[in-house]
């Protein structure tokens, strides 16, 4: 059976006691598979060399989605498991993911990737039909997409009269005719923040800011260097399985710190958002498809804005910070443009943000075209090793079973899946409770305005009232940082979601960095700092 932090001898420390599981990287992936493997009761420590979700995980389009386009490759096993997976997630944590629809507006101006399966076997078929993609064939993969996924919560497809139907009225009046689908919307970095923190309350690790710099294989073990970046100071842990999550650093990680040969490689994808003022009144998505075969969703985010993305642009190195450069910036402007009424300038812009998705290289053609599934290897050499390369966010929990499905072949008494259905901390509601549990809360906290109360739901769920506790007035939750953001919300973030700074508060554990100034952020980080520095007992 695994051995417990708990269980380690007297003549032994804690960090000589090896863990079962080290896993580097704290995105999805590595907070997924660390949940998963602390909950069958393997002992686990995870290093991340910045904040949870700070690269790729809080930089996504926000979407759990089967992948639409991604039938136009033919990727049905992916659809599938990630349709499949939208369902079970949204009802595991329905105070940070909801549904959603997706308006579609046909075009005949509508074309293919020309590199797609789809295209090609089209163009063979049908040669008149060369490049285009027909509101027929849109149907058709409509449909598949209705029924793949054994689709239960979501309602289905419809057809839309764009003059008659509100969608319409943001868009130029050629849009006639347009498809509505279902999809979730999912708040990225809250859910990697909850998966660590169930895996912490299931006995794991969790070290943030600490970058692994050596491992080696040693009788039997991996031998792990960490360095805290924060003092500089360095540690050894010891454990049975090394798992390499990291993500956009994952070949370098390989090829660095742990000195091993692989032929697989990562290829490196920016995608890069706008966010604007709002856009449009009513609650549903756009789905923009363009002349070059892309697409770029339109989406109501944080109740005021829009949120428009994403770019497919390749990134040669991921040490190097990824930004929206002001080629993609115009490209999504010119995009959603060929469909609005009222045509965005960089004027509207209030923020961007860019991440780079750490795709298997299988040596496709255009960036659109890399695929999104995941690859897991196992080395079983004296000491195991697991490196993960790409996957997507809508599918972590089950890339996190199936290496824990390798890991099985290694211990053969490790118990079977569980997570799936089981609540992240919060998320103990129904999928249509949440608007109940706002209105709870607002009659028990009188001081609480709605949308006070609607963003403490949905970033918290039933553990809002945690956060509130015997509070009879806003004063009584500590300092006012702006945007309704307290000192009693920052410590939980603090002692409970692993927050250092003001930006892992603003713009990991939340977004209210839309609505506070510098000044604020700043008095903020202020306040932080001095509160690590009491706890620690500088």
């Amino acid at each position: 059976m695994p051995m417990r932090k708990a269980e380690a001898t007297a003549d032994q420390t804690p960090t000589e006691q090896p863990c079962d599981l080290l896993i580097v990287g704290g995105g999805i992936n590595g907070c997924g598979i660390a949940r998963d493997a602390a909950g069958r009761g393997l002992s686990v420590t995870l290093a991340e060399m910045g904040d949870l979700a700070s690269a790729t995980s809080s930089a996504s389009t926000k979407l759990f989605h089967g992948g639409l386009r991604y039938l136009e490759y033919f990727e049905f096993r992916l659809v599938r498991e990630a349709l499949i997976e939208r369902e079970t997630l949204l009802s595991a944590m329905p105070h940070i993911s909801w549904p959603m629809r997706f308006v579609l507006p046909l075009d005949r101006d509508m074309r293919f990737d020309a590199s797609t399966p789809a295209s090609r076997l089209l163009s063979t078929a049908m040669p008149w039909m060369t490049g285009r993609r027909p509101a027929w064939l849109i149907r058709l993969g409509l449909f598949l997409y209705d029924h793949l996924g054994g689709r239960k919560i979501l309602p289905p497809t419809r057809s839309l009269d764009l003059t008659t139907d509100p969608a319409g009225r943001p868009l130029k009046p050629r849009f006639r005719r347009a498809f509505e689908y279902s999809d979730c919307w999912v708040e990225d970095a809250r859910l990697v923040a909850l998966n660590a923190r169930d895996a912490a309350e299931r006995g794991a690790e969790i070290l943030t800011r600490t970058r692994v710099v050596r491992a080696r294989r040693e009788d039997g073990l991996w031998t792990v260097t960490l360095r805290d970046g924060d003092t500089g100071a360095e540690q050894t842990r010891r454990a049975r399985i090394l798992v390499n999550a990291a993500g956009p650093w994952t070949a370098d990680l390989i090829s660095g710190a742990l000195q091993q040969p692989s032929t697989d490689k990562v290829r490196l994808v920016r995608g890069s958002h706008i966010v604007t003022r709002r856009l449009f009144e009513h609650d549903r998505c756009y789905f923009f498809q363009g002349q070059d075969g892309r697409i770029v969703f339109a989406i109501p985010y944080e109740t005021d804005f829009t949120l428009i993305g994403t770019t497919d642009a390749e990134h040669a190195d991921p040490d190097s910070p990824p930004c929206c450069t002001e080629e993609e910036r115009d490209y999504l402007i010119g995009f959603v443009n060929r469909y609005l009424a009222q045509p965005i300038s960089a004027g509207d812009i209030v923020w961007t943000y860019s991440g780079v998705r750490p795709l298997h290289d299988e040596g496709e053609g255009s960036a659109s075209a890399a695929s999104r599934d995941y690859v897991i290897r196992l080395d079983r050499a004296d000491a195991p090793l697991v490196n993960i390369f790409g996957g997507k966010i809508t599918t972590y929990r089950r890339l996190a079973e199936a290496v824990l499905d390798k890991i099985a072949g290694i211990r053969p008494d490790l118990p079977g899946p569980w997570t799936a259905g089981v609540p992240l901390p919060g998320g103990d509601v129904a999928v249509d409770g949440i608007d109940g549990l706002i209105a709870a809360l607002r009659q028990d906290y009188p001081f609480l305005t709605g949308p006070w109360a609607r963003r403490l739901v949905r970033a918290y769920g039933t553990e809002a009232r945690r956060i509130l506790g015997e509070a009879q007035a806003a004063a009584d939750l500590g300092r006012d940082f702006g945007a309704t953001l307290t000192g009693a919300e920052v410590i939980w973030l603090m002692e409970r979601e692993f927050a250092r700074r003001a930006e892992d508060v603003v713009w990991r554990r939340s977004k209210l960095g839309l609505r506070m100034g510098p000044g604020q952020i700043d008095l903020l980080d202020d306040w932080m700092k001095e509160r690590r520095r009491h706890a620690v007992g500088e």
